[in-house]
């Protein structure tokens, strides 16, 4: 009777190992969703990504309606083409930038911000050849600021959705530089200086780069102090050469 009652102790520990096993297996897939399901698409996308993606997305908010503005109250016959040709591929570019965001699961701005509503409010109070002046002036300024965020994602992102808009949105902002720069109104020599990046991993390249590896919380950071320094930079040029008008 004794080996009896020592085989069934041995089989009743082994069952509760067992059953052990099984329920901190289960419970271990519980905690890690992540390995047994994939992640939302949105949830795999860098901060320099998100910076694109936001970026692309409040310079159409903005673009757009200053584009139309140009084409009915501009003075010279050229600021009236252009607006209404920058008006019509903003949005398209808007159109590409909401699909690579729905596809992606993104969510970006669905207005302007403050200081973009109050450039257009800067415009709509503006007549005659200081309104040819302004949306030059603010718009050669905006484009020459997305222009090398555009590049630096380009150069480092990992997801094809976001390369592709890259590429979309190069092509693009390109075209509107040289079509305002057409206009003869580009003041060159006020333009705000070139972000290039710092040596080692402070720069816009390097924050961009950042897709490479895990540091979202860090490239987050250093992405939009970049970018908000170059905003800066942008509005206080803008604003002495405005100001001598």
């Amino acid at each position: 009777m004794a080996p009896l009652r020592s085989a069934r102790r041995w089989l009743g520990n082994r069952t509760h190992r067992t059953a052990m096993l099984l329920i901190a297996i289960i419970a271990g897939v519980g905690v890690l969703p992540g390995v047994a399901v994939a992640a939302p698409a949105g949830q795999q996308l860098n901060a320099a990504d998100m910076t694109l993606l936001n970026g692309v997305r409040l310079a159409g908010l903005w673009e757009m309606p200053a584009g139309q503005m140009a084409a009915e109250k501009g003075q010279s016959a050229k600021v009236r083409e252009i607006g209404a040709g920058i008006a019509n591929e903003h949005q398209k570019l808007d159109e590409l930038v909401v699909e690579a965001a729905n596809k992606l699961g993104a969510t970006i701005p669905s207005e302007p911000t403050a200081e973009q509503k109050g450039w257009l409010t800067e415009m709509q109070n503006a007549s005659g050849a200081r309104f040819d002046q302004i949306f030059v002036t603010r718009l050669r300024v905006a484009h020459g600021k997305i222009f090398p965020v555009i590049g630096a994602v380009r150069a480092s992102t990992r997801d094809a959705t976001v390369r592709k808009l890259c590429e979309d949105a190069n092509a693009f902002v390109q075209h509107h530089m040289q079509m305002l720069e057409s206009t003869g109104l580009v003041r060159w020599p006020e333009l705000p200086p070139a972000a290039l990046p710092a040596p080692g991993k402070d720069g816009l390249l390097a924050a961009a780069g950042a897709n490479a590896g895990p540091q979202v919380g860090v490239s987050s950071t250093v992405v939009w102090l970049v970018f908000l320094a170059a905003l800066g930079t942008g509005g206080i040029a803008t604003y002495r050469m405005l100001r001598r008008h």
